[in-house]
């Protein structure tokens, strides 16, 4: 028997394997379940007790070396593996995902580039804002229903003395305001109006600008409404400004938006801000004004309120109203994502969804 075993720890010794089939037949041989190992220590049981330490210190000797040569040829092989891996300039890459821009980031751009096109300015400001900005400034009287809690989100805390300050992007100037703190109470904005606002009070007329931005009102979140969403309000304020201007402008905007065949319609309606206010309707860009689920089968969708700017606001701006008229207009960002797109659930835009996200890689 110990011939034999020292024939096995020779062969042991002299295993030099060329494929990793071999290692495995080499451990099936000496370490599998019917290998000479297992078969050793079941004869443990039938050497003579005054020679059975002697036998087990020979056979534990044989099963490491047989470990230890199938460690040292497992990882050569394993470092062969990977230096093919490195160095294999065939192999395929890891795929990168592409990325898109947000649906709404796509209709801001697309409604920005058409107003820039015309010579309009875009200003941003705070999305915290003080009383007179978001709603004295703007017409709103003491009782009006925007002021209340069950509308706004009012917060105590710091009053912003806001300030202008100029930056140049990309081809445009964009008027942004900085702030600094006084003490007092204000809340998170209930529309861009606040902006323009802020424009009137630091810019001479001609004022040509629009003012796209998050604004938050307190209602309950649903398919068709939410605490915040994007507007996109617009002001041009100059000597001799008149309703067909803005209906004009309006219809241009329509045109190149939804379409050369878009037809538009105002109706007469109340802002506390401008005077005469109308809502505009434009021509369903999915049926064609034919009539389907979308419009109602009314052939019409509205998609913004207007007017002419109140005589009373410039005052409040300190612009001269017997001098200088204007007009204002204000849309939603989600409400034409979600005719453009035929999304039929406000929330999906804020809820990172990659699957509802990847449905617009490659559009800008």
């Amino acid at each position: 028997m110990r011939e034999r075993i020292d024939a096995w720890l020779d062969e042991i010794k002299s295993f030099k394997p060329e494929a990793k089939e071999q290692l495995e037949n080499f451990r099936i041989k000496f370490l599998g379940k019917k290998g000479v190992l297992t078969d050793l220590f079941a004869q443990m049981k039938t050497i003579d007790p005054t020679l059975r330490k002697d036998f087990g210190q020979v056979v534990n000797e044989l099963k490491n070396k047989a470990e230890e040569k199938l460690g040292e040829w497992k990882e050569k092989f394993d470092d062969v593996v990977n230096a093919d891996l490195d160095t294999d300039l065939t192999l395929p890459g890891e795929p990168i995902e592409l990325g898109s821009l947000h649906p709404l980031t796509i209709t801001r751009n697309q409604i920005e580039n058409i107003f820039q096109r015309i010579g309009y300015t875009i200003s941003e400001g705070p999305e915290i804002e003080d009383d007179w900005h978001n709603f004295s400034a703007l017409n709103f009287p003491e009782n009006h229903p925007a002021r209340d809690m069950q509308d706004t989100f009012f917060i105590a805390g710091s009053k912003k003395d806001l300030t202008p300050t100029l930056s140049e992007g990309e081809g445009d100037s964009r008027a942004v305001f900085s702030s600094t703190d006084e003490k007092g109470a204000y809340a998170l904005r209930t529309h861009t109006s606040s902006v323009q606002v802020r424009v009137m009070e630091s810019t001479k007329p001609p004022i040509r600008t629009i003012s796209p931005g998050r604004v938050y009102r307190n209602e309950a979140v649903s398919a068709r409404a939410h605490c915040f969403f994007h507007q996109v309000e617009g002001l041009y304020v100059d000597e001799g400004v008149s309703f067909a201007d803005l209906k004009q402008t309006l219809l241009y905007f329509a045109q190149e938006m939804f379409g050369a065949d878009s037809k538009i319609r105002l109706r007469a309606s109340y802002f506390p801000f401008t005077e005469p206010s109308a809502e505009m309707d434009v021509t369903c860009f999915i049926c064609g004004g034919k009539g389907c689920n979308i419009c109602k089968y009314t052939g019409w969708v509205e998609i913004m309120g207007c007017g002419m700017v109140d005589p009373a606001v410039l005052e409040n701006c300190g612009i001269d109203s017997k001098k200088y008229s204007g007009f204002a207009f204000g849309m939603g960002i989600e409400r034409i994502t979600m005719l453009k797109y035929q999304v039929k659930d406000l929330r999906i835009f804020s809820e990172n969804d990659v699957r509802f996200l990847r449905q617009f890689t490659g559009v800008s």
